[in-house]
C-alpha cells in the first residue's frame, strides 16, 4: 500500500461535492496560480440548535467595547455571514451543531438546524460530543439521509442527509474488523494491506479530514472531537466506537496530508479553554487548559487551531512545536458569535503564509435586518411545533434561573432533582435524587415569551429547552460510603480525573457538607436524609438520570449501583412536577453546606 493510496483510504467520503481528490492533482497546478492567494474563514461552534434567537444570559454576549448586547439567531447569523462571506470564503464549524437543542430543532431530531447549516453555505465541520447524544447509528442518519427509524419522516419529507463534510480523526471503531465507508469507497483496494497499514491507528468511524480547494490550492481540514466524549454522551450509542488522543490522530491526518502535497492546514476542534469573564470576545482571554494543550502540541504543519466545547470567546496566538506562532481562538456559543479569519496562501509552495494570518471575532448583534429567507424557513418549523411547545404545563412565580450559588447549586437544579425524586419514589422505591447541573440547559423566565402565553406561564418548549435529552429516569441502590464516593467525584484533583468542579443538584430532603480546602477523598461529611444521619453501611436508593447512573460526566461511583430500576424520561419528570406544584417558587438553595 503506498502513502497515496493510504491518504485516498483516510479521505474517501470526506472531499465532497466543490474538491478533488488530492493524489490525482496535476503536478504543475501550482505553476498557474498566482504567488498569494487570499482564503477567508467563516466559523461557527457549539450552535445547538438555535434557530430562534436565546433567550436570558444564553442570548448575551460582551462585545468588542465592553457593551453587553443581545445577540444570536438563525436569521441574525445569517445577515451577518452574508455580510462577511466573500468569493474566497468557506464557511466551517467546530461541532456541536445539534444535541442538546431546543424544541423546534430537537422535536425533529435536529433536521432543521441542519438544514439551517446548508443553506449557510456551510462546508465542513467537526463533530462535537453532542452529535453523538442519541449515537452513532443517528449522527450518521444525519450524514447520509434516510428517515428516523422510529419516528418516521418530519413534515418536510425523507432527509436527504447534510450537504457538508462532518470529519473526526480521532473518532475510531474498537473492532479492527469494523467496515468503514473509507474502505467501502477504496475501489479495488487489497483490504488485508490497507489494514495492516492502518494498524497503528485503527479504522475510522468518520471522514478524519475534508479537503477544499480554494483559489486552485488545497486547504486541509482535520476534525478532532473532545477524547473526554466517552464520559458526557449515553454510553449505549457509542458502544462500537473509540475516542483516541487528539494530538495522536490529528498529526497523523497531518502527515497523510503533507504527503501527497496539502501543506495548508486547519484543525476544527471540539475542545476549548476556559476564559477569565467579561472580556472582549477579540481577547486572548484563554485560561490554558485541554484546549491548550491541543494547540501547542499538534504537529507545526497545521497552520490555525479553531476550537469549540467550552463555549467562550477568544484570539490567542500560541506557540507550535517548532516555535512558530499560530493562531488559536473559538467563537462562544448558540450562533452569538462568527470567527473571521483571514490568510494568504502561497501558490508556489501551497502552503499558508502565518504572518498574514488576521482573526477576528464578529459578535452577531440583532441591531441588522433579520434574513427574510431563514425568518420564513424558522417560522416554518415553529408554526409546525408549535401546538406542543406551547401547551402551558406551569406556572412560577418568579425567574428560577441554572445560575450556581457559591455552593454550587443553582435554583433550577434543585428544582428539577426534587421533580426527579416525586417521579422514582412510586416504583423505583427512591429516597434521594441528584441532578447533573450540565444536564440543565437554561432559566425559567417569569416574563412571556413572545408567543403570549402570559407572564409566569411555562409552555412545553420552555421546559424542553431546560430539559432537552429525553434522558430516562433511574434508581440504583448506593451504600452510605458509595454515596459519599459519588459526591467526592464531584470534585477535581480525584482519581477519574475529573477537569472542572461539578456539583450534582440535591433534592431537597438531603443535606451534606464539604470541604473546599480538603484533601480529594476527604472533603465530604455530615450527610443527612430527611435530617438522619447516612452510615457508611446503609442502602440507599438513588434516583438519577441514566447518564449519571451510567457513569457520566466522571461519576464512575454510580456504575456500583445495585437493582437498577427504570422509569419515566427526565423531560416528563420534569413537566409533571411543573403541574402539580403551582406556583412554583425558586427553592432556596441551602442543601448544600460549603465551609473553607
Amino acid at each position: 500500500m503506498t502513502s497515496r493510496s493510504l491518504l485516498r483510504l483516510a479521505l474517501a467520503g470526506a472531499v465532497a461535492s466543490g474538491a478533488v481528490m488530492l493524489a490525482t492533482l496535476p503536478a504543475d497546478a501550482s505553476k498557474a496560480a498566482p504567488r498569494m492567494l487570499p482564503v477567508r474563514l467563516l466559523a461557527l461552534n457549539d450552535f445547538h440548535g438555535n434557530l430562534e434567537p436565546p433567550t436570558g444570559s444564553s442570548g448575551r454576549m460582551v462585545d468588542e467595547h465592553g457593551n453587553t448586547v443581545d445577540a444570536g439567531g438563525a436569521a441574525y447569523v445569517a445577515t451577518h455571514m452574508k455580510a462577511l462571506a466573500d468569493k474566497n470564503t468557506i464557511a466551517v464549524a467546530q461541532g456541536d451543531l445539534i444535541g442538546a437543542t431546543p424544541l423546534i430543532s430537537a422535536a425533529y431530531h435536529d433536521e432543521p438546524s441542519i438544514e439551517f447549516m446548508d443553506k449557510l453555505g456551510l462546508k465542513v465541520a467537526a463533530v462535537g460530543n453532542h452529535e453523538f447524544d442519541e449515537g452513532y447509528a443517528e449522527l450518521r442518519r444525519i450524514m447520509k439521509g434516510g428517515c428516523h427509524p422510529v419516528d418516521g419522516c418530519s413534515p418536510a419529507g425523507e432527509w436527504k442527509g447534510a450537504k457538508f463534510d462532518y470529519v473526526g480523526a480521532n473518532v475510531l471503531f474498537k473492532s479492527p474488523d469494523a467496515k468503514t465507508d473509507a474502505l467501502d469507497a477504496l475501489s479495488g483496494a487489497d483490504t488485508a494491506r490497507v489494514r495492516e497499514a492502518l494498524a497503528d491507528w485503527g479504522v475510522p468511524a468518520l471522514p478524519p479530514v475534508s479537503v477544499k480547494v480554494m483559489n486552485g490550492v488545497p486547504i486541509g481540514f482535520i476534525g478532532l472531537v473532545t477524547q473526554t466524549t466517552p464520559s458526557i454522551v449515553t454510553s449505549e450509542g457509542i458502544k462500537d466506537l473509540k475516542f483516541v488522543d487528539e494530538v495522536k490522530a490529528a498529526n497523523l491526518a497531518s502527515k497523510l496530508l503533507k504527503i501527497v502535497g496539502v501543506k495548508a492546514q486547519v484543525v476544527l476542534m471540539h475542545e476549548g479553554d476556559q476564559v477569565t469573564t467579561g472580556q472582549s470576545p477579540d481577547a486572548c482571554s484563554a485560561i490554558p487548559g485541554a484546549g491548550n494543550r491541543i494547540a501547542t502540541q499538534v504537529d507545526a504543519e497545521v497552520d490555525l487551531i479553531l476550537s469549540g466545547h467550552s463555549h467562550q470567546a477568544y484570539l490567542c496566538k500560541v506557540k507550535d512545536p517548532a516555535g512558530n506562532d499560530r493562531v488559536y481562538s473559538q467563537g462562544g456559543s448558540f450562533g452569538r458569535v462568527i470567527t473571521q479569519v483571514d490568510m494568504k496562501v502561497n501558490g508556489a509552495t501551497r502552503d499558508i503564509d502565518r504572518a498574514s494570518v488576521v482573526a477576528d471575532n464578529h459578535v452577531v448583534t440583532r441591531t441588522v435586518t433579520p434574513d427574510a429567507e431563514i425568518s420564513t424557513f424558522v417560522q416554518t418549523w415553529k408554526d409546525r411545533v408549535a401546538p406542543v411547545a406551547n401547551r402551558a404545563v406551569g406556572t412560577i412565580s418568579a425567574d428560577i434561573t441554572n445560575t450556581a450559588a457559591p455552593s454550587g447549586e443553582s435554583p433550577l437544579g434543585d428544582f428539577i432533582a426534587d421533580a426527579q425524586l416525586a417521579a422514582t419514589k412510586t416504583g423505583g422505591n427512591a429516597q434521594i435524587a441528584l441532578m447533573n447541573p450540565g444536564g440543565v440547559r437554561g432559566p425559567l423566565t417569569y416574563a412571556s415569551s413572545p408567543a403570549n402565553e402570559g407572564n409566569g406561564v411555562v409552555t412545553y418548549g420552555e421546559a424542553f429547552t431546560v430539559q432537552p435529552f429525553n434522558n430516562l429516569m433511574q434508581v440504583v441502590t448506593l451504600t452510605g460510603a458509595q454515596l459519599k464516593t459519588v459526591l467526592e467525584q464531584q470534585f477535581t484533583g480525584g482519581p477519574n480525573n475529573q477537569a472542572f468542579t461539578k456539583i450534582l443538584q440535591p433534592s431537597a430532603n438531603f443535606t451534606y457538607t464539604y470541604s473546599r480546602g480538603a484533601a480529594w477523598g476527604s472533603k465530604v461529611s455530615d450527610m443527612k436524609i430527611d435530617g438522619v444521619a447516612v452510615t457508611d453501611t446503609q442502602s440507599i436508593r438513588v434516583a438519577a438520570n441514566n447518564f449519571l447512573v451510567g457513569g457520566g460526566d466522571a461519576f464512575l461511583a454510580f456504575r456500583d449501583g445495585t437493582d437498577l430500576w427504570s422509569g419515566p424520561l427526565d423531560i416528563d419528570a420534569f413537566v409533571d412536577h411543573l403541574g402539580r406544584n403551582n406556583p412554583i417558587a425558586p427553592p432556596a438553595t441551602n442543601r448544600i453546606n460549603a465551609i473553607s
